[in-house]
């Protein structure tokens, strides 16, 4: 049975869920509104006395479709979702319930093509259908049902399946940004080095060279230039662990960013505020981590409007505030909220939520700075020689 719910990666269900696999029970689940093929004889037998069998083989073949167009390649689908609609053809002679074949057959037709033809094929089979409606004689008022379902369920699958989308390219983005952000980071890093160490490695060598000189017919002299070396390498030492002190900061600027258009997709205008120090790259990840689940979470849950994020420095602590204008009301924790929380502590901080019902929720992750919470810290002017 397990086999028979493993779908392909290039299935329908593979492609869109392919990273919540719990969700390949969810057809099964849908099979339920097919019991409206057989609640339609059995409510007036005598009207159709021969539908039982016929409706018992379609259903036998419909079963092997619904399952071929969930779980296995993508490329056969339009091929399943019309053999679905011809078994309508083929029993609503004897059974009007099939028409709930027609309804399966437009879910499907959503994802055949782009929204135009998807709609074009829906249209299409459902005006081939009321063809055949009118041929038999069936009552019209069960058409109508038919056709407004069937072409419900076919536009909402479509706006499902272009929401998804959505959702994939919005998050390429959120991943660009990420990226771009580093690359420039490494590029400011880049250049900062080399102008450093350009400058600074090229005196060693001019000091080196001219101690080299001085060493046998003024030794005292050669001793000062080789302290002079030691003292410039110390200072470039120095000014190196300086300069990639900030190579982290890159962390939080791309979640901003990222914040920034998650936020603007949804409607939403960001306002913030951040100091130009660089942080620790131990404080850089754990508030950056803990800003992309706050917006996160604003952004799935809170219908806010507006939302403000400050990151403010004392000499003790870094606070970050992240809050909102939403419904705000009472948390669930998740497992989000603790790991921002078990990070936190793990560096001697604290989370804070204060959300209160139609004010907004407010987040603040305080955090010591690294000698205060117990992890030493080489400063740069205490560096070895």
């Amino acid at each position: 049975m397990r086999a028979l719910l493993d779908p392909t990666p290039d299935s329908l269900l593979g492609l869109r869920d392919a990273d919540r696999p719990g969700r390949s029970w969810f057809p099964v689940f849908m099979l339920v509104w097919s019991v409206w093929i057989f609640f339609t004889p059995l409510y007036d037998a005598r009207a159709f006395p021969h539908w039982v069998w016929p409706t018992l083989a379609s259903y036998a073949v419909f079963l092997f479709l619904y399952h071929r167009a969930y779980y296995r390649s993508r490329r056969h689908l339009l091929a399943f979702a019309l053999g679905i609609a011809a078994l309508g053809f083929v029993v609503t002679p004897f059974n009007p319930g099939a028409q709930g074949y027609l309804i399966y057959s437009c879910a499907f037709l959503a994802f055949v093509a782009r929204p135009p033809w998807a709609v074009a094929w829906m249209v299409g089979v459902l005006a081939a259908y009321s063809v055949a409606w009118f041929w038999i004689g069936w009552p019209l008022i069960y058409l109508f049902s038919v056709l407004m379902v069937g072409l419900a369920v076919g536009l909402m699958n479509i706006s499902i399946q272009r929401r998804a989308q959505a959702d994939i390219a919005l998050k390429l983005s959120h991943e660009e940004v990420r990226r771009l952000a580093g690359v420039a980071e490494r590029e400011r890093i880049g250049r900062d080095l080399h102008d450093l160490l350009g400058h600074t490695l090229s005196l060693v060598a001019l000091k080196a060279d001219l101690a080299g000189r001085l060493v046998e017919r003024d030794p005292a002299g050669a001793r000062h230039e080789i302290d002079e070396v030691a003292r410039v390498s110390r200072e470039a030492l120095a000014q190196v662990r300086r300069a990639v002190t900030g190579i982290r900061a890159a962390e939080l600027a791309a979640e901003l960013a990222s914040a920034h258009l998650l936020l603007e997709t949804d409607g939403v205008c960001l306002h913030y505020a951040l100091p130009e120090e660089p942080l620790p790259a131990v404080l850089e990840t754990a508030l950056a981590l803990t800003l992309r689940e706050a917006v996160t979470n604003i952004q799935r849950h809170a219908r806010a409007h507006q939302v403000w994020i400050e990151l403010s420095q004392t000499r003790e602590h870094v606070l970050l505030r992240v809050r909102d204008d939403g419904r705000g009301g009472a948390i669930v924790p998740g497992n989000g909220l603790q790991g921002m929380r078990e990070r936190l502590q793990a560096l001697g901080g604290e989370l804070r939520i204060d959300a209160r019902a139609g004010a907004g929720t407010e987040v603040q992750a305080r955090v010591p700075w690294p000698r205060a919470a117990g992890v030493p810290v080489l400063q740069p002017d205490s560096a070895p020689a």
